[in-house]
């Protein structure tokens, strides 16, 4: 952790270790390493309609429950495994969002065949440029990426759910004006 006295965003449950180490090491930092690109995309794609802190919680076994994230494994999912993950009670067992992970895993790879990485594909929408932002949930760029990828064939990518990826994986630093964090 950055430091136990330091100004946070007001959404960092400082009870909570695991957001607070979320929150200072990985948060809003630029990230475009493909794998860490896609376990943030499934973590974001299982938090709508929950709280972020819930996946969070749950970070640990669902990479023990996705392989690691592996995107080739998980694009490959037999229907035994989809069963196996729908009745794992230590994530979330949506079962439209468990065929989601699967049917994205499929989408990430042809991104990655057409553009080198999926980190060429995701920072291009900005010229590699990071925007600053403060208390959204959408915008313009989202609204762009999360069409964009429906396009392709990807679920549970809407604009918000978009919008918090590309805050989680450092396109958006969203930090609040009073976090220590803030840095333009």
């Amino acid at each position: 952790m950055v430091g136990d006295f330091m100004k946070r965003c007001k959404w960092a449950n400082i009870n909570n270790p695991l957001y607070i180490k979320y929150h200072d090491l990985e948060w809003g930092v630029p990230s475009y390493d493909d794998h860490y690109l896609f376990e943030m995309l499934v973590l974001e794609s299982f938090q709508a309609g929950l709280s972020w802190e819930c996946i969070l919680n749950k970070r640990e076994s669902f990479r023990e429950s996705f392989d690691n994230f592996d995107y080739i494994k998980i694009s490959n999912y037999s229907d035994k495994k989809i069963e196996e993950l729908k009745n794992n009670s230590s994530i979330v067992r949506n079962s439209l969002k468990i065929k989601a992970a699967i049917k994205n895993a499929k989408v990430f790879i042809n991104i990655q065949k057409e553009f080198g990485t999926f980190s060429n594909y995701i920072w291009k929408f900005t010229n590699n440029k990071i925007i600053y932002n403060v208390h959204k949930t959408s915008n313009k760029l989202s609204d762009t990426i999360s069409n964009d990828l429906k396009k392709r064939g990807m679920s549970f990518v809407g604009t918000t759910i978009i919008y918090s990826y590309l805050q989680a994986i450092g396109i958006i630093n969203d930090h609040e004006e009073t976090c220590d964090l803030n840095i333009k």
